[in-house]
């Protein structure tokens, strides 16, 4: 009998994870189809994920922290910071993990010599990639906008730093390996995810700058080329995330390279 997997999400309608699943099941011959679902209220995750005779979902903004709330059972990493992208049944019981900190990690790898990252942005993303970062012996400080997002961060023994608060005249304090774009400034608009200055402090600086968002160049990526820096767009975190999904929905039949070969055609139609 056919598996019947999708993604949960507000809005969802642009999510190209159908596209790499089915790619994926259909070059594997695992008996399955992965389709997108327009969820509006978070609290009716698990009632709409039977309702819906479903497998396994992954799960979009806004709605990680429902669907961590929506688990019976937790993976140690999804225990600890919180959040959740990726459910799978089991004998009634809904499984909870994260594949996108893992898939974020493997993402940056390329860049070698990196001890210093820089996140732009406090949101959902940067709560489970922090976590993993600090744990592979990364030192992460994190900049926000506002002070409110970034409480917990310090809390939790992050450096933080407001627009306002951002030391811009000590060189020292403006000098990270890597500077990472964790919010939508750029998706839709042309705005760049901190105010210029404290940008052309960090980014000459850096060895690399890397934008979560995909499949297109944001302001804040041409910014960073135009200092000469190496740049990468958010298709391969989506890509990694998605494959580590794969293996869960699958029960780790196939191995990480099988399931990327054929979820990798789903960017060649960009």
């Amino acid at each position: 009998m056919k598996e019947l997997f999708a993604i949960f999400g507000n809005p969802v309608a642009h999510s190209k994870s159908p596209l790499m699943h089915n790619l994926a099941f259909e070059g594997l011959g695992y008996d399955a189809c992965y389709t997108r679902y327009l969820l509006e209220k978070g609290d009716k995750l698990k009632e709409t994920f039977f309702s819906l005779g479903l497998k396994g979902v992954n799960v979009t903004v806004p709605h990680k922290e429902a669907a961590f709330n929506a688990c019976d059972v937790l993976d140690p990493f999804a225990q600890k910071i919180g959040v959740v992208n990726t459910i799978v049944e089991r004998d009634g019981l809904l499984y909870g993990y994260n594949t996108d900190a893992p898939g974020f990690l493997k993402a940056i790898s390329e860049f070698t010599e990196i001890k210093t990252v820089l996140f732009l942005g406090a949101g959902g993303t940067a709560q489970s990639t922090s976590s993993i970062l600090r744990d592979e012996g990364y030192e992460v400080t994190l900049l926000n906008r506002s002070e409110g997002r970034l409480e917990k961060y310090s809390k939790d023994g992050f450096q933080t730093y407001t627009f306002d608060t951002f030391p811009l005249d000590d060189t020292a304090s403006t000098q990270f390996d890597l500077v990472i774009n964790m919010t939508s400034a750029g998706l839709e608009d042309d705005n760049l995810p901190a105010p210029k200055e404290i940008l052309e402090a960090v980014i000459p600086q850096s060895k690399a700058c890397v934008d979560v968002i995909y499949g297109k160049e944001t302001p804040f990526l041409k910014l960073s080329k135009r200092y000469n820096k190496p740049t990468k767009d958010g298709s391969d975190m989506l890509l990694y995330q998605g494959i580590i999904a794969f293996e869960y929905f699958t029960h780790h039949q196939y191995i990480f390279d099988k399931i990327r070969l054929h979820m990798q055609k789903a960017f060649d139609f960009n």
